[in-house]
């Protein structure tokens, strides 16, 4: 299922670039996820309630027996109890880390946005008591937590990515049909990275994780120069993962190059569609709270 377009319009964070002047991570993720949940509260029409672990909105055939009463005295809406075991499910977390991901023209890098990403993305799925792994990747499994509720856990995460460096090349399809086969319950699982491989090769490491029952949420994360390609004059260009070097005189290049990158980021919408997979694409200067809504809009349609 393609990702929702819409996103939240009343709260914009930080800009990701000053999010590196922070050193902690989980602060990161508790500035921007505390920030993103007040926002919610200002924004009835998005329809979450920012305890939604614990209440849904009431639906014809629902047990009114099950409506708090005390939520409608103080909201005028009715919000039906969830109890811990229909809410909870596994978010395992799957950030690449290749050498492609060190790329960065504007003071982040595509890993450090990925880093942040899935930090805040673990504090939220934490605090709404889901159960939260992380799996980190080139072209091996290079750290790997399972998805744990406990007290705790949520720093085992936080520094499993917080210690990442950008190794190898990336593979998609062995270390993602490794990662499957680690998971012992389906649940949601979000994919962060650039997605710098072989388009079958990349799809066919995403289908691993979606044909064992999983909910997967992949996040594109592209700098806004490779987006852009507003590069404006002749340059040597190097593959981070390779090595190769190619001489580029931009303003030759340019046009054919964004139609290349239009045309991939329309695969992979269409094969994510097909396959049921949420797909969205980011660049690395935007707020991370539409990644966070994109999550959440998937979170709230399994229940």
């Amino acid at each position: 299922m393609q990702a929702h377009s819409t996103a939240p319009q009343p709260t914009r964070f930080i800009d990701p670039v000053t999010l590196t002047r922070i050193s902690n991570l989980e602060l990161v993720a508790r500035t921007v996820v505390e920030g993103f949940i007040s926002g919610l509260h200002r924004s009835p029409r998005l329809g979450f309630s920012v305890n939604f672990a614990e209440y849904r909105h009431y639906h014809p055939g629902d047990d009114i027996r099950r409506i708090d009463w005390k939520v409608f005295g103080r909201t005028d809406r009715f919000y039906v109890k969830e109890y811990e075991g229909e809410t909870n499910t596994g978010i395992n977390l799957i950030l690449d880390c290749s050498r492609s991901m060190a790329y960065g023209s504007r003071g982040i890098t595509k890993l450090e946005y990925g880093q942040f990403l899935t930090a805040c993305l673990g504090y939220f799925a934490f605090n709404q008591r889901d159960s939260v792994g992380f799996a980190a990747y080139d072209d091996r499994i290079q750290e790997y937590v399972p998805a744990r509720g406990s007290v705790g856990h949520l720093n085992t995460v936080l520094h499993a990515i917080e210690r990442l460096q950008p190794k190898d090349r990336s593979r998609f399809a062995p270390p993602l049909e490794n990662v499957a086969e680690r998971l012992r319950r389906r649940g949601i699982v979000v994919v962060v990275s650039d997605l710098y491989d072989e388009f079958d090769q990349v799809m066919t490491g995403l289908r691993n994780l979606a044909f064992r029952g999983n909910d997967i949420v992949v996040f594109h994360v592209l700098d806004p120069a490779e987006l852009r390609f507003d590069f404006d004059k002749s340059a040597q260009f190097v593959d981070m993962e390779t090595g190769d070097k190619m001489h580029v005189i931009p303003e030759y290049l340019r046009q054919e190059y964004l139609r290349l990158i239009r045309n991939q980021v329309a695969a992979f919408e269409t094969e994510c569609q097909k396959d049921r997979m949420d797909y969205m694409l980011i660049d690395t200067s935007q707020p991370l709270d539409q990644a966070l809504y994109t999550y959440l809009v998937r979170r709230s349609q399994l229940y």
